[in-house]
Formats: structure tokens, C-alpha cells, sequence
């Protein structure tokens, strides 16, 4: 490929802001945008962006599939809701299309440990229509290939243990839900931590009917143990409050969270595997207070062991930049729903993207 990827934004919330300034200066074409937003339907994509107008106005997502079947498009970027059932539809109407996808849905990254049922009928359908679909994102590098590469450096692995840190202010309002911000303990342990309080049994008959709410680190360490070639043998979840210590604001929710109610969750998964490496992982996502900043720390325990600590990352510019980046991978993978455990490390590209895909 030579021509300009022709690209359609599926989103226009606060992540499309960088998805599409980054798409464009890699030489991408912006080709339509949509989102369920009726202040923002109608408008030219600049009136996110700034600076000149882009000639691209945002189109209403009940119009998704009509546009995809009168317009050549390349690749639909969707930065919308974090579930794999959330974004089911826009991306089964990519896959009937043959249109290749890639979302910043963090379930999205590992899906067929959380939800097989929908994950095969997506694979199933983009594979007949011969077109690639993804998930990919912050977690795609900083839970993912960092963690790989470390081990490619270890002798002998015992355990691997994270912990990450964001703040759900820079995601808008249904991660901040998904979370359990705002919510007074009680609600808490009724509409999210009571999911997690199920036997084994019945979590698993939840996966197989696509009814398991996942926490991120979950679909993460279903990535981790895939590219080590590990075999899991148990996977668990625990999801703790956090609490607020006195009244915060938040901008997203629209409200003041009071003096004991939640910011956010902790939600703590632990992967044991036949080859005797234990993976346990901690996510924390909760509105901040103004000390608090992103850190992921990581420690790979064995022969050597290795911690390395990144504090404040630029978490969401980072997920973005790293949606953009493996588009060429998406366009030379094979068909299909195709994990980013399988395709290539993520490189920085230093030329248009077309450069990258294969003609």
C-alpha cells in the first residue's frame, strides 16, 4: 500500500482528540467521524481538534453502516466503552463490512478469556468478509509487551507482579461507572464487588454466556500468559473500594464524590499457570485527589529479579499513540479477530503508515 489509509473515527470523546491529531500527522486520511452525541453531530472534527477545518463532519452513529457501504474506508478507530459487549455492534457491523477495527476498549485486548462466545461470532464473521479486528492500547505496551520483553532478559520467571495506576477523569464518564465512582460502599459491594463473590464454577458459566464483567488486568493476564506460552490453570478477581478521605470534585461524573464514598476500584487478579509462575496483577482506577499521579510498577520475581516503576505516564496519550502505531500491523495481520500478542512489537513509526503496510 502507497495510497493514504482512509480512516473513520468511531468516538469523538476525549480520546479521539489524540487518536485523530495523531492519525493525521501520520499521514492518514480522516474520512468520517461518529458519535451518539447530538451537540457534537454535525460539526467539523476541528471543533475538537482546533485549528482549520478538516472538511470531515461528525455524522450520527445510527448513519455507521450506511456510511461504511458507500465509502472506502481503510480502518474504523473506536474509542467508546470499555465491555467487549458495549462496542459489540460497531464492531460485528465492521466485520460484516470487511472493514478492519481496532478499539481502546481494554476488554478488547484479550476477549476470549472474558467473553469466547461474542469473540468467535466477531473472528467468525471478519474472517468470511477477510478483514482484521483488535483491541490495543496504554495495556498493549505497559502490561503487555514491557512485561514480555523483561522475561526475554530472565532466566528462570516465579511469579510476575504488577500494579497500575490511572485516573478515571481522563477517560469520561462510563469508565468512570464501570468503577464504581461515586457510588456509597454499599451500592459498591451490591453493583460491583458482589460479581466477583461467585465460585469458580459460576464465573465460568458467566465467560460462556458472555455475562463476565472483567476488570482490565484480567484480559491482560490472559495476553501475558498467551505470548510467554504459559497454560493457565485458575484465574481470579477481587475488586476493593477506594475511598475518599474528604469531599472530591469530579468533573466527569458531575458531582462532588462525599467523604466516604468511592473514588474508583482497586481490582486485584491472580493467573496460576501449569508451569508454576503465578501472575498477580492490581489495577487502580479512581478520580484523583491532587497528589495522586499515574505510576505502573512492575517486578518480574526469579533469576534475576527486575522492578522497573514508571511515574506518571501520560497514560492517555500513550493509548493513543499506541492505537495509531499498530495500524499497519492490523492492515498486514491475518483475518479474523487477532490479538496484539501475536502480531509485531510495537515500533515507533518515523514515516507515513502507509510506509508499513504491506502491499
Amino acid at each position: 500500500m502507497r495510497r493514504k489509509i482512509t480512516m473513520v473515527q468511531y468516538g469523538c470523546g476525549k480520546m479521539s482528540v489524540y487518536t485523530m491529531r495523531y492519525a493525521l500527522e501520520k499521514g492518514i486520511k480522516i474520512v468520517g467521524a461518529f458519535d451518539v452525541d447530538e451537540s457534537k453531530i454535525g460539526k467539523d472534527i476541528n471543533s475538537l481538534l482546533g485549528g482549520k477545518l478538516q472538511g470531515v463532519k461528525i455524522l450520527d452513529a445510527k448513519n455507521f453502516s450506511d456510511f461504511l457501504n458507500s465509502h472506502q474506508v481503510d480502518i474504523v478507530v473506536v474509542t467508546t466503552m470499555s465491555l467487549l459487549s458495549d462496542i459489540k455492534d460497531v464492531l460485528l457491523t465492521c466485520a460484516k463490512h470487511g472493514v478492519n477495527a481496532i478499539t481502546t476498549c481494554e476488554e478488547a485486548i484479550f476477549p476470549q478469556n472474558s467473553n469466547p462466545k461474542l469473540t468467535a461470532q466477531i473472528d467468525r464473521i471478519a474472517k468470511q468478509n477477510k478483514c482484521t479486528i483488535c483491541g490495543s492500547g496504554y495495556q498493549d505496551v505497559f502490561w503487555g509487551n514491557l512485561i514480555t520483553t523483561l522475561a526475554g532478559a530472565t532466566h528462570k520467571i516465579t511469579k510476575i507482579q504488577g500494579r497500575s495506576s490511572y485516573n478515571v477523569e481522563d477517560y469520561g464518564i462510563a469508565l468512570a461507572r464501570v468503577h464504581g465512582a461515586g457510588l456509597d460502599t454499599k451500592t459498591f459491594e451490591k453493583e460491583v464487588a458482589a460479581a466477583d463473590n461467585v465460585s469458580a464454577q459460576t464465573r465460568e458459566a458467566l465467560i460462556q454466556k458472555g455475562e463476565f464483567a472483567p476488570s482490565f488486568m484480567w484480559n491482560v493476564n490472559g495476553w501475558l500468559a498467551s505470548q510467554l506460552g504459559l497454560t493457565i490453570v485458575s484465574q481470579t478477581q477481587k475488586c476493593v473500594p477506594q475511598i475518599a478521605h474528604a469531599k472530591l470534585k469530579s468533573t466527569t461524573l458531575n458531582m462532588d464524590i462525599p467523604k466516604g464514598y468511592c473514588t474508583g476500584m482497586s481490582a486485584i487478579v491472580t493467573t496460576k499457570t501449569k508451569e508454576g509462575i503465578e501472575i498477580v496483577t492490581e489495577c487502580v482506577g479512581k478520580v484523583y485527589s491532587k497528589t495522586e499521579f499515574d505510576q505502573n510498577d512492575w517486578t518480574i520475581f526469579g533469576e534475576p529479579t527486575t522492578q522497573v516503576t514508571i511515574n506518571r505516564p501520560q497514560t492517555v496519550e500513550l493509548t493513543c499513540a499506541t492505537v495509531i502505531n499498530r495500524i499497519p500491523d492490523v492492515l498486514n495481520a491475518p483475518s479474523g479477530y487477532y490479538t496484539t500478542e501475536k502480531m509485531p512489537t510495537n515500533a515507533y513509526r518515523t514515516k507515513n503508515l502507509e510506509t508499513y503496510v504491506n502491499e
